[in-house]
């Protein structure tokens, strides 16, 4: 019986079963998780106490600023800005130069820099939802078929499906995932790269009259699978 968290991983890989050009299925939820998180920050729970405090101290990184500014929620932007700046000027801590203290300010920008709201947001949801396909993957059989129809997986989050199945299911089941997995996976890397060769060979004058087959698009293709087909908008 299907439960509400498995709706979304169901979904997903659904989608990709309809439409192959959407790719990675775990690219598509961290989409969905993104557009979500950005349409909560900058719409009512911006104001919400406790979702403020917890942007005021880590901020966003410039992905998202990016993202944000392109929403052109500009009042949004400017009240959430206003206390995220009084936060920084905290940690500023006016010109501290002698002992541990100017290491902890020096530090507690660096921490600054390296986080961000958002990101925190989508890793802890987007982990749960791995976790939710390798659990259908073990307990429900109609969805088996359409883990190995995906496809492909990009590698970053082939690798973090892996990494926790390998930790989280039996040794004995394991195999049999990996199996499923790397499957699609092969399948997908053998096809790019003779189409990235081949759009290679295409810029030698020898090859002017052989036709582009499927290898016009193979570059962005190959930064997909390769980094994630995440949105910048």
């Amino acid at each position: 019986m299907e439960q509400i968290y498995t709706i979304p991983v169901n979904e997903a890989f659904d989608t990709d079963w309809e439409k192959a050009e959407c790719g990675c299925p775990f690219c598509l939820l961290y989409n969905k998780l993104q557009d979500d998180e950005i349409e909560i920050i900058l719409g009512a729970s911006m104001m919400e106490p406790d979702i403020r405090i917890k942007t005021n101290e880590q901020g966003f990184c410039s992905r998202h600023y990016s993202i944000m500014l392109g929403r052109r929620r500009m009042l949004g932007m400017g009240l959430m800005l206003e206390s995220h700046l009084a936060e920084v000027k905290k940690r500023l801590d006016g010109p501290v130069v002698f002992g541990n203290k100017r290491q902890a300010a020096i530090d507690s920008l660096s921490e600054l820099e390296g986080d961000c709201y958002v990101c925190g947001r989508i890793s802890r949801n987007l982990n749960a939802m791995i976790a939710t396909a390798v659990y259908l993957w073990e307990s429900d059989p109609d969805f088996a078929p359409k883990f190995k129809r995906s496809p492909y997986f990009c590698l970053p989050h082939y690798r973090a499906m892996l990494d926790y199945a390998s930790k989280k299911m039996g040794k004995k089941i394991f195999p049999d995932f990996y199996r499923d997995a790397y499957e699609v996976e092969k399948k997908y890397i053998d096809s790019l790269s003779e189409d990235v060769s081949w759009y290679c060979k295409k810029f030698d004058y020898r090859y002017d009259d052989e036709p582009w087959y499927n290898s016009k698009d193979s570059v962005p293709r190959a930064v997909k699978f390769l980094s994630g087909d995440l949105k910048n908008e």
